[in-house]
């Protein structure tokens, strides 16, 4: 749902792009090679799916909320936040993961 230029207003992106740290947490970022039409549907959809989830928590309906969440995950697979990951260079994914407890953890904690 992210790119490099929103998550960065807010939140700090790792040196490589690959994450965004919210809490100090990871979490990936979309796949930059996706064009910025591909994105921008990918992002309707993901809203469109959580909106759908929240909806379906409102009125009880197990079913929808069973459906919208897997289209929500089948979007952010589709965005590269989720699934194998984008890039090619053999580097583990530490989606989720602290921080602190990744390679990342130097660069963590130099961040404000």
């Amino acid at each position: 749902m992210t790119d490099a230029s929103s998550a960065s207003i807010h939140h700090p992106v790792t040196p490589d792009g690959r994450y965004f740290v919210v809490r100090g947490r990871l979490w990936r970022m979309s796949d930059p090679n996706l064009s910025e039409g591909e994105r921008a549907r990918l992002v309707g959809a993901l809203m469109n799916a959580r909106r759908a989830v929240g909806a379906a928590k409102m009125t009880g309906d197990t079913l929808a909320e069973r459906n919208a969440r897997a289209t929500v995950d089948k979007t952010k697979r589709a965005l590269g936040e989720r699934g194998p990951v984008w890039w090619d260079d053999g580097a583990p994914d530490y989606n989720r993961q602290m921080a602190s407890s990744t390679p990342y953890a130097p660069w963590f904690k130099g961040q404000p």
